[in-house]
């Protein structure tokens, strides 16, 4: 799969439903629904352990997450990072949200994810 063949409006349909249930499995601590559509490399570092830990701290300082704004398709041919303008429900101010997404035996999926 080459991305620099796809548009960034074809990215963002398949991005933006993974993003989705990374967010509110995020906001659940869902880990088997958090990692669905992980690589094995993200799925190695994701531990049900971390993904506890990370998602309380920035629930208990931001909230949970809010709204999410695209602003970024950076397509290369084996992969596409995609950056989002990140909302949280109890503090103030833009964050960013961004997945690289990767295309491994048939299936779309995120080998890194991050808001910060």
């Amino acid at each position: 799969m080459n991305f620099l063949n796809m548009s960034e409006t074809e990215v963002l349909e398949i991005a933006t439903p993974i993003m989705d249930n990374l967010m509110q499995a995020s906001t659940d601590i869902d880990h088997a629904k958090h990692v669905k559509d992980f690589t094995d490399r993200a799925k190695a570092i994701v531990t049900k352990e971390h993904l506890e830990w990370v998602c309380k701290k920035y629930q208990s300082e931001k909230g949970i997450f809010g709204k999410r704004e695209p602003i970024a398709v950076l397509r290369r041919p084996g992969s596409a990072a995609i950056i989002w303008k990140q909302y949280f429900s109890e503090v103030e101010g833009e964050y960013v949200a961004e997945i690289v997404l990767t295309y491994v035996d048939g299936k779309f999926l995120v080998d890194h994810a991050m808001v910060f």
